[in-house]
């Protein structure tokens, strides 16, 4: 049985010939690359993506980037192609396939059929001289001097070059059609990744309660006002202007330095200049200033007016700490 030292040097030596294989495919490009882009970008139809086996599983993987990238994309397994599902290409739509050989006898049958329609051709392959290559219109060289399997067999480095290209080629198209973090949002709603990009403070702030007390009223009022609405603060307003807040912190200090607090109201324990944030920046902008101050909550306000308030607890929930 292996040791931890040649199981660690044998991963070791798996990323460095990947990595190897990665930066190789710098040089490898030429204008084809930018062809293939400015035809994706230019076409009226969709990015269809053929292959078998791993390249398959590959396609699958970049026609979920497209997809999610504002570059509508479906994957046709090559197998399936020739019993019925070809007619998913449609008349304006690009085909890519993707094979290390390039001569895939499944995906090789393709060819003609798909030229009878005129439809666009991108290969990637690591093989340009290969069938396929011959016969696209345009070919992205994803060649590997050797696979990271010691037998050099099983697809690895070769997969990770077709990922990778598929990858150069989402964020390329991402770039050239100036596709925003607000585009990126309406493709991705669900999850912490869709929360990060849509959720506002006021889409959380309406959760909870409006702790408020003036400077005059009485500890006793504050720390009812605390327990009530248990947000662990209340803020202290007057005529509609936030002059501070009181935290369970506060209330705490007040007890360590007082023996008698009968005398005191909300002004001469409050803090002043509370950290506050608008209704319609993102959530995930409130979590910066909390973590940045180390507040469990953060005001919102509007021009100055008290709108609601935004607790840790808040933020936890929706995922976004």
């Amino acid at each position: 049985m292996k040791n931890d030292k040649n199981i660690l040097k044998s991963a070791q030596n798996t990323f460095q010939i990947e990595a190897d294989a990665i930066l190789h495919l710098k040089e490898l490009l030429d204008q084809d690359f930018s062809k293939a882009v400015e035809t994706i970008l230019n076409s009226k139809g969709r990015v269809i993506i053929t292959g078998i086996g791993k390249s398959a599983i590959i396609g699958n993987k970049i026609v979920a980037t497209l997809n999610s990238t504002g570059t509508p994309a479906i994957f046709m397994h090559a197998a399936d192609a020739i019993h019925g599902d070809l007619g998913n290409i449609q008349e304006n739509d690009v085909v890519i396939f993707i094979s290390k050989s390039g001569n895939t006898p499944e995906v090789k049958v393709l060819i003609p059929l798909i030229r009878k329609s005129s439809n666009k051709i991108i290969a990637i392959t690591g093989n340009p001289d290969s069938y396929i290559g011959q016969n696209a219109d345009i070919v992205l060289n994803t060649y590997v001097e050797k696979e990271a399997c010691p037998n050099n067999l099983a697809p690895t480095t070769s997969t990770t070059a077709q990922l990778v290209m598929g990858d150069a080629l989402s964020i390329c198209l991402l770039e050239q059609r100036d596709f925003s973090s607000n585009d990126f949002a309406k493709y991705h709603p669900g999850g912490v990744l869709g929360k990060q990009l849509y959720l506002r403070v006021k889409d959380l702030m309406v959760k909870n309660a409006k702790p408020n007390v003036n400077p005059n009223s009485s500890i006793k009022d504050v720390i009812f006002e605390i327990s009530d609405k248990r947000l662990g603060m209340t803020v202290v307003s007057e005529d509609q202007n936030v002059v501070g807040i009181i935290t369970d912190g506060d209330l705490r200090r007040m007890l360590e330095k007082n023996d008698e607090i009968g005398h005191l109201s909300a002004k001469d324990i409050m803090s002043k200049n509370p950290k506050s944030i608008g209704p319609d920046e993102m959530a995930v902008d409130a979590v910066k200033v909390m973590k940045k101050h180390d507040i469990s909550s953060i005001l919102v306000l509007d021009q100055g007016i008290y709108q609601g308030i935004i607790h840790f607890q808040d933020l936890l929930k929706e995922g976004l700490i």
